[in-house]
Order: C-alpha cells, then sequence, then structure tokens
C-alpha cells in the first residue's frame, strides 16, 4: 500500500505552494480574530450583544462595495434565496450567542470552544450529504468532544450560561458554514459573502430595535475597528489558504488559543485555565488530523469548507 506523504512534501508537490507565507498570513488571521474577540470585550459591558452584533454588520458595509459587481452578475432563483435566507438566520442566532458569550466567560474559553465548529460540520455532512464516518473522523471527533468536556468540566467546577450559549453559537455557526458550502458550489464566494452581510443586520434589526440603547461613538468606533479586522482576517486568510494548504494552515490556529489567553490575562485580567488550554488543543489537533487526512487524499472535504469560512 502506497503511504501518503507528509504535510511539508505534499505543500512542496503543488505548483505554486508556498508554506512559509502561508504561516505568516495564518500567523496574522490569528492576530487579527483574536483582535476582534478584544474589540467584543471592551463594549460588552456598555452595549447589549445583539445590538453590537447588529452594528458590527452595519458598520461592515462599506467593505462589500468591492463586491458589487460579482453580485450584480449573479442570477438568483427561488432555492438560492431559500438557502442565502436560512444561512442568514443561523449566522444572525451564531453572532448574536457569540456577542453574549464573550460578555460572560473568558477570551479563551469562547477561542478554544468555537474551534468545534468544523467538527459540527463534519456531523452535519455526513447526515445531509451521504458524507462518510470512517474510523479515523470517528476517533478525531470522539477526541474533539472529549476537549470540550475538559474545557467545561461539568461536576468539577461552575458551568457559567456563556459556556452553555457559546455551545450553542458552535451548532449555529456550522449550520451557516454548511449552507455556505453548498452556496459556494453554486455562486461565487464574494456573492455568499455579499448576502450574509445584508441578511444578518436585517434579520437582527427587528430584535434590536424593542432594547436599543444609546451607543457612544467611543464604542462606534470599537466596532468598526471589529468590522475592520474581521475583514481584514478573512482577505489574510485567504491568501495563507492560496500560499498553502490547509495541512500546513490549520495547525497554526492553535495559536490563536495562546494568544487569547495572553490577551485575557494581560488586558482583561483573567486568570490561566491550564484546562482550557488542553481542552483547546485537543481539538484542534482533532480537526487539524482530519484536515491532513482530507489533504492527502487530495480532496477538499467538510472540515476544509468550514475552516475557510471562519468568520
Amino acid at each position: 500500500m502506497e503511504h501518503p506523504a507528509p504535510p511539508a512534501q505534499a505543500a512542496r508537490a503543488i505548483p505554486g505552494s508556498n508554506p512559509g507565507w502561508g504561516i505568516f498570513w495564518m500567523l496574522l488571521t490569528g492576530v487579527c480574530f483574536v483582535a476582534v474577540t478584544a474589540t467584543v470585550k471592551v463594549v460588552g459591558d456598555s452595549v447589549p450583544p445583539t445590538q453590537a452584533g447588529f452594528l458590527r454588520y452595519v458598520l461592515g458595509l462599506v467593505f462589500l462595495i468591492p463586491m458589487w459587481p460579482s453580485v450584480r452578475r449573479t442570477k438568483l432563483d427561488g432555492s438560492l434565496g431559500a438557502l442565502f435566507l436560512a444561512r442568514g438566520l443561523a449566522h444572525a442566532l451564531a453572532v448574536s450567542m457569540w456577542f453574549f458569550a464573550m460578555t460572560r466567560i473568558p477570551i479563551a474559553d469562547v477561542t478554544a470552544l468555537n474551534y468545534l465548529n468544523p467538527v459540527y460540520v463534519i456531523l452535519l455532512a455526513v447526515i445531509f450529504l451521504g458524507e462518510r464516518l470512517g474510523p479515523w473522523r470517528i476517533a478525531a471527533v470522539a477526541i474533539a468532544f472529549v476537549g470540550t468536556f475538559v474545557i467545561i468540566r461539568p461536576g468539577f467546577r461552575e458551568i457559567d450560561v456563556g459556556h452553555v450559549v457559546m455551545l450553542g453559537t458552535a451548532v449555529a455557526m456550522s449550520v451557516s458554514y454548511f449552507l455556505a458550502k453548498l452556496l459556494s458550489a453554486r455562486v461565487p464566494a464574494e456573492v455568499v459573502v455579499f448576502y450574509l452581510s445584508i441578511i444578518v443586520p436585517l434579520a437582527l434589526l427587528p430584535v434590536v430595535l424593542p432594547t436599543w440603547v444609546p451607543v457612544s461613538w467611543v464604542d462606534l468606533g470599537w466596532l468598526f475597528l471589529c468590522a475592520a479586522l474581521a475583514t481584514a482576517g478573512h482577505y489574510t486568510m485567504t491568501l495563507a489558504f492560496r500560499a498553502a494548504p490547509l495541512a500546513v494552515t490549520q495547525p497554526v490556529t492553535f495559536l490563536q488559543l495562546i494568544w487569547a489567553t495572553a490577551l485575557g490575562v494581560l488586558v482583561f485580567g483573567e486568570p490561566v485555565d491550564a484546562f482550557v488550554i488542553l481542552g483547546g488543543a485537543m481539538i484542534i489537533a482533532a480537526v487539524s488530523f482530519i484536515t491532513w487526512r482530507e489533504a492527502l487524499r487530495g480532496r477538499k472535504g467538510p472540515v476544509a469548507e468550514a475552516v475557510e469560512k471562519t468568520p
């Protein structure tokens, strides 16, 4: 039986592949996404979570302008419209819960539990797309869920509602990623991003209006920075995927948890929790292993699709 090449050899086998640049861009992506969580944490006490999520998307609409020509060329039909709407609603729910969780639990906990998104996408792909759940995938998924228990430690510490909400966030976000996988096969990526960025604030508007609170210019500035950092993170992540295969860049995402922990300690006075680091390492190791296996098989499976669409 032919043995698959290791990730480094696989990277060199791809024309134009540059693992060094891929790792650099993924490092920069991690910095951007950790900074996004920091901006959300800053406004968490003064702006309600759903309103903060709404404003983050509204303030980010300016970044959609370059996408307009591609959107105009795309023909919409009923099934596409239904998928866009369903994804927007799922993502709006996920955003609201994610902003809420950020106000309740440490940044490191949010970051670690967020790694579960691709794992849930695997299960959705198995259920709805007939993806095969072989023994290696089963083992990796099991390790990821054990990592979740290590992070939350039910029965060994008090579980905050933020932890429960974050678990729900991962489910809702995985539904969004799964629908994005279906949409990406039919329309350009920028069209998928455009309609998501339009539908999410529209879906949140009826929820935030009855409980709207005045927002200071300082908080608006932080939320605009949040939108800019998220956009920059998606761009640098795209550059990373173009420069090197996921088998090379995916393990680098674990550093986000290290940086999130350091940020929580140094800026927000949150304690270091070794179990969160351990559990997060287990989850990202499981996701990285599945990504590596898919890369060696020469296919882009549901994990790779989910990783590429991480918010």
